[in-house]
């Protein structure tokens, strides 16, 4: 199947060049019947100019003359035109082309991989979220079980919130960050829910730029994380200075 699409896109990418082709090889100008075609006008010409008196009759036989004289070199003229290239040398031009393009896939592509149709995709991609949103569910009513002072109930929270943040859920996983930070500051943790929360927003909001502050207030000297959290700092006080 992918070879003939491949002949098929090449054949429609390549029809614009070929089509010319295929009716002529070249627009041929035919110099001679051009020539004579403008000598029988000029011929028409002087003789009008000397039925209503713009030119004497001797100078009308002179132009004449020489008119005549050029209709016989014209005449001489080729009548078709050489190709600047054989048409035998486009043709095989064009043909390299495809050639060219599939060793190029041969080379770097994998002709052998099974095609992967959108739809079945589509249904793996909904079965998955279809688990997710189960295991989400399963794991709010597991927390909302847990006693409030149980040390569990942070790290369900913390779960919870990496489940949505990989689901690309950002303010469900902010909200779920955010109350894992009530019951247990953690600066990362904090730079995290800013972040989610940006993400949420598409700009750092004032509750992002906080808990961006405060995580890089009680941060340690050599977190890594230290760097992005203070291009948000600069972000959210530029937005802030110019809404």
């Amino acid at each position: 199947m992918i070879w003939l699409s491949i002949v098929l896109l090449s054949c429609l990418a390549l029809a614009p060049a070929a089509l010319p082709l295929w009716r002529r090889t070249r627009q041929v100008r035919d110099e001679r019947s051009a020539a004579l075609a403008l000598h029988e006008a000029q011929l028409s010409e002087i003789d009008r100019d000397l039925d209503i008196g713009l030119i004497a009759p001797a100078e009308h036989d002179i132009a004449r003359l020489e008119i005549q004289r050029r209709i016989l070199v014209a005449d001489t003229a080729p009548a078709q035109a050489n190709d600047v290239l054989p048409p035998v040398a486009v043709w095989g031009a064009l043909a390299l082309i495809p050639v060219a393009a599939v060793g190029l896939y041969l080379t770097n592509g994998v002709p052998s991989l099974p095609a992967q149709p959108l739809g079945p995709r589509l249904v793996a991609q909904h079965e998955q979220n279809t688990r997710g949103d189960a295991v989400i569910q399963r794991l709010k009513a597991a927390l909302a079980m847990i006693p409030a002072g149980d040390p569990n109930l942070r790290q369900g929270y913390l779960l919870l919130g990496q489940a949505e943040a990989t689901r690309e859920h950002y303010a469900e996983a902010a909200e779920a960050w955010n109350h894992a930070l009530s019951l247990s500051f953690d600066p990362e943790l904090a730079a995290r829910t800013g972040e989610a929360l940006t993400r949420a927003a598409s700009h750092v909001t004032p509750q992002a730029l906080d808990l961006f502050r405060k995580a890089l207030d009680a941060a340690p000297k050599d977190a890594s994380w230290r760097g992005p959290v203070q291009a948000r700092i600069a972000e959210g006080e530029h937005e802030q200075d110019n809404p």
